[in-house]
């Protein structure tokens, strides 16, 4: 398939299509039209030496030392020279296909002033696999992330280096394998394919994805975390949480109750607690907090992906041009930080519900540490104590980026976003995140072992499907290889497939 890219409204999801799934872009002729049509506008003021930041004049610091015309051919090329000061190992490719993605949005809306055949060079590199070598950080999130997409710009003009057909190599070789004309870059080109917070909003693309793929997997894990503990289903009746008015709250009960369903602890059948810990009553307020942050950071990344994120912008049915800050990265950092902080938040409450079920005071007659063999053998005692170390650097790396800023260029950009930081963190976060939910996961099933009376079916799917990964532990084994494989499951969502088999697709 291929995504045009026009006017039309981009999703997260599609980001996620061309930066994983590979599914090539289109620009549309329209979209082309309103490049060379911007362009057009730029070219006449540059010949009437019109000072445009950024075009005939330096940047930061130096933005009111005009250029000359001779400069002003020079200075992209020097410019994304300079810039290129990252740091680190390369980005995962989808990273960099997603911010390239991303930056091609944001030219075809026609207010970027570079010239048309930069805009589709881009997208020739995605829909042909060459992918620029990127270090991962040095961005401060404002100007946008210069530092990472000056590397993608040194690609653009067939220098540095390139992935291409699972090689890394010199980019002048992987453009003469794949056919490509490196760009040679003239007055505004270089400046309008780096200048906007493009990292930032594609790998929050692909974070926001996989966390709401993660949100859902939460809410299994919990459905069989109850069900193993026979908890009081009474603060899952959707009425209640209809009465508060929370959606997240209202669609988290819905689902676990969805799991339950056909179960022994639904139907009243098991005798229960009159009213739980709040690691077990609390869930849905919870993990509800967590969708309805999730789904307020969709909406400011979806609103970014299709606004013109640059500076300066031009106007070229007014003829004018327009210098500010839309490259700031604040709207969409300080929601991603929020989002990782709320997943954080999620798997502490996992931790706590992990604890209930280890727990002999706590756990309603399960084995201690879920092993028969207490004494000679210790079951899942040190399955916590990873789940423990992960949580804590989870809570760690939820101080905001956003509120980190250092200035710089000598005090011309004196407050900045620090947004790359929030989405390397944020990956971090998700990272452990799948482990914490792994350990839960495969607690539960193992205390579902234990239990002899008729599962929702929901949670019977899910805990076979568990098993499926992670067998039942009889007596001591190593378990670094059960956390290991049980994360790539959750990960890949092998889980919530088996469970959405069972019962349909969850919200």
């Amino acid at each position: 398939m291929t995504m045009t890219i026009d006017s039309n409204r981009l999703t997260i999801e599609d980001v996620v299509q061309v930066a994983r799934f590979n599914e090539k872009v289109e620009i549309s002729p329209q979209a082309i039209a309103r490049i060379a049509h911007c362009r057009k506008m730029l070219e006449k003021k540059i010949i009437a030496h019109e000072i445009m930041y950024g075009v005939n004049t330096g940047i930061g610091e130096f933005s009111e030392i005009v250029l000359t015309d001779e400069q002003v051919k020079q200075f992209q090329k020097y410019l994304i020279y300079n810039h290129s000061a990252g740091y680190g190992e390369p980005m995962p490719i989808e990273h960099v296909r997603a911010a390239i993605a991303t930056r091609i949005a944001v030219h075809s809306r026609g207010h970027s002033g570079c010239r048309p055949i930069v805009t589709q060079t881009l997208a020739e590199m995605l829909n042909k696999g060459v992918t620029p070598v990127v270090c991962q950080k040095g961005s401060v999130g404002a100007c946008g992330d210069l530092a990472p997409m000056s590397q993608v710009a040194l690609a653009l003009m067939g220098e540095s280096e390139v992935f291409y057909q699972g090689n890394r190599m010199p980019t002048r070789k992987a453009f003469e394998l794949a056919g490509i004309t490196p760009v040679e870059l003239e007055a505004r080109d270089g400046l309008a394919t780096i200048n906007g917070s493009n990292f930032i909003l594609g790998i929050g693309c692909l974070e926001l994805y996989d966390i709401v793929r993660w949100i859902r997997q939460a809410e299994i894990a919990a459905a069989m975390t109850l069900e193993a503990l026979m908890a009081n289903m009474k603060p899952y009746d959707e009425a209640l949480h209809r009465l508060r008015g929370f959606a997240g709250a209202i669609t988290c009960a819905r689902n676990i109750r969805r799991c339950l369903d056909g179960g022994d602890l639904i139907t009243g059948k098991k005798k229960v607690k009159v009213q739980d810990a709040y690691s077990m009553r609390s869930t849905p307020q919870v993990i509800g907090a967590a969708r309805d942050q999730w789904e307020h950071t969709k909406k400011q990344f979806e609103i970014e992906l299709n606004g013109v994120a640059d500076n300066p912008i031009f106007l070229p049915d007014e003829n004018r041009v327009l210098t500010g800050a839309n490259f700031q990265g604040t709207p969409i950092s300080l929601p991603l930080d929020m989002v990782g902080a709320s997943v954080a938040m999620v798997s502490v409450l996992s931790e706590r519900r992990l604890n209930r079920l280890l727990h002999p005071a706590l756990n309603v007659g399960l084995p201690a540490f879920l092993t028969k063999g207490a004494g000679m053998f210790s079951g899942h005692m040190l399955s916590q104590y990873t789940a423990d170390s992960l949580v804590v650097e989870q809570r760690i790396l939820s101080t905001p980026a956003c509120i980190q800023s250092i200035p710089a260029a000598g005090d011309q950009e004196d407050f900045v976003s620090m947004g790359m930081n929030t989405a390397l963190k944020t990956a971090q976060i998700l990272e452990n995140a799948h482990a914490v939910l792994a350990i839960e996961m495969i607690a539960a099933a193992q205390a579902l072992d234990f239990r002899d009376f008729h599962f929702g079916k929901g949670t019977h799917a899910a805990h076979l499907s568990v098993h499926t990964v992670v067998k039942h532990l009889d007596e001591d084994r190593p378990l670094f290889k059960d956390h290991n494989n049980m994360a790539k499951a959750v990960k890949e969502g092998v889980v919530l497939k088996a469970t959405e088999e069972a019962i349909g697709t969850l919200e």
